[in-house]
C-alpha cells in the first residue's frame, strides 16, 4: 500500500480523519469533484445532505476502482458543502458512515471541509474530490 495515515503527537486526534498521509507510491490519481449523481446523471437525495454525501463517496469509490485503486490509496479529500454550518456535521458524518459501511472501508485520509455558496446545479449540496497515490 502506498499510503500511511498518521496522527502525529502534538496535533489533535480527530476521529473522522488522520492529520497526515505519507505517500510512497509513484503514480498520482486526481479524482474530479464528485456530486450526488447516479450513473445516469440523476441527482440522488435531493434536499438530503446525508444521502448526497453517501452518493459522492460511492462515486469517488467508483472512480478509484476504474483505475485500480480504492479508498486505501487516498492521500487527501476535499469536501465542499453548500451553506456550511457546524449544525450540518451530523448529516455529513451519517452520509460518510453509510458510504464506509457499504464500501467496507475504514480509511480516514486527511480531509479539508470547505463551505461554498453554490455548486454546479442548485440541487447539489456537496462535492467531494480525492487525490490518491498508487505504487
Amino acid at each position: 500500500m502506498a499510503i500511511t495515515l498518521v496522527n502525529p503527537g502534538g496535533l489533535p486526534k480527530i476521529d473522522a480523519y488522520r492529520q497526515v498521509s505519507v505517500a510512497t507510491g509513484s503514480r498520482l490519481v486526481f479524482i474530479a469533484g464528485q456530486v450526488a449523481w447516479d450513473a445516469e446523471g440523476a441527482t440522488v437525495g435531493e434536499g438530503d445532505l446525508a444521502a448526497q454525501v453517501e452518493q459522492c463517496y460511492l462515486n469517488v469509490a467508483t472512480a478509484l476502482a476504474g483505475v485500480g485503486a480504492s479508498f486505501d490509496d487516498v492521500a487527501k479529500l476535499n469536501v465542499h458543502v453548500v451553506d456550511w454550518a457546524p449544525e450540518k456535521m451530523p448529516q455529513l458524518m451519517e452520509g460518510l458512515t453509510r458510504a464506509a459501511t457499504k464500501l467496507g472501508t475504514t480509511a480516514a485520509p486527511p480531509a479539508t471541509l470547505l463551505g461554498v455558496a453554490a455548486l454546479d446545479v442548485p440541487e447539489h449540496l456537496v462535492e467531494i474530490e480525492a487525490t490518491a497515490v498508487l505504487d
